[in-house]
């Protein structure tokens, strides 16, 4: 069959076009399914666990991670109403042996990239048989936040240690260095099952 070279020519100009519309259509394609597993994981929640010991429940998250740094959230919640937890810069044997300060810090392969902060406003009140005011919380749930780094992969243990206390029930028994596991990998934090 013999074909002119103007039909060859127009032939191939479509073939041209159809070939350059497919690679268009394939590459935003692409870039679309780039788009929604971006998004994807930046709606991904961070991740959480939780513990409750000694009247106290704490949920610990980390946010904002964008390797190797990220921000490590503490959220101390009394079990009953009424209860409030000391201030973080209580020292660590309390005020004349009573309170021990809501504590957070970091170990192996995390470390603290800053100081602890609470979310709240600190209070003075007057307990019996100490001379000194002790440094509290408004009763209720208390959000502290460390900003931490990673020096690499690897296992890291969050250490937790609080009081809570109530003018009408007296204190819970403190808690220190409650271990929290975490796992650090390329993909970010996880803290382990428990």
């Amino acid at each position: 069959m013999n074909v002119s070279p103007l039909k060859r020519r127009t032939r191939t100009a479509r073939t041209v076009v159809a070939l350059l519309s497919l690679a268009a259509l394939t590459a935003c394609g692409d870039q679309s399914a780039a788009d929604a597993a971006g998004a994807a994981d930046a709606a991904a929640p961070p991740p959480t666990t939780s513990f409750t010991e000694n009247g106290v429940t704490v949920t610990l998250s980390v946010a904002d991670w964008h390797a190797p740094k990220g921000t490590l959230t503490a959220v101390f919640t009394p079990e009953k109403k009424g209860f409030h937890l000391y201030s973080t810069e209580l020292p660590l044997t309390g005020v004349e042996g009573v309170g021990r300060p809501t504590a957070v810090d970091v170990t192996g392969v995390l470390k603290a990239d800053g100081k602890l902060t609470a979310a709240a406003g600190v209070r003075n009140i007057s307990v019996p048989g100490v001379d000194a005011p002790m440094p509290v919380y408004p009763d209720g749930p208390v959000t502290t936040t460390l900003p931490i780094r990673a020096d690499g992969n690897g296992d890291a243990t969050v250490l937790l240690g609080y009081a809570s206390c109530s003018a009408k029930e007296g204190c819970t028994i403190p808690v220190a260095d409650h271990p929290v596991h975490l796992r650090l990998t390329d993909g970010g934090p996880t803290f382990a099952a428990h």
